[in-house]
């Protein structure tokens, strides 16, 4: 059953997807000190929408109940696939593009039958 619930874990998912972006860039600098590595606006923000993402995954529990938002979970695995792509310019290989219609066939299967 797809309702209001299921979108908002599609943004908790991209909202999540984000802060590993925010994280990834912030791991390919070069920092002054140690401190300055792990509190620096990308890791505090990176962070920062982690705990969104896990508030509004939390909310989604009481729609989607506890297997809903496990099977939308990895819906975050292909946004940051396209992520990735755009802003790091990482390949998608076929072997990406496989594991991604996998996960979409899991979701659909689960929710057709559940």
């Amino acid at each position: 059953m797809i309702n209001i619930y299921f979108f908002l874990m599609i943004v908790a998912e991209f909202i999540a997807s984000t802060s590993q972006m925010l994280l990834k860039q912030s791991a390919g600098r070069k920092y002054s000190s140690f401190i300055r590595e792990y509190l620096n606006g990308l890791v505090i923000g990176g962070y920062g929408l982690l705990v969104l993402s896990m508030i509004i995954s939390i909310f989604c529990y009481d729609g989607l109940g506890y297997m809903g938002v496990v099977v939308m979970e990895p819906v975050g695995y292909i946004i940051v696939m396209f992520m990735s792509r755009f802003f790091f310019r990482e390949k998608i290989t076929n072997r990406k593009l496989l594991g991604m219609l996998f996960i979409i066939a899991g979701i659909a299967v689960f929710y057709a039958l559940g």
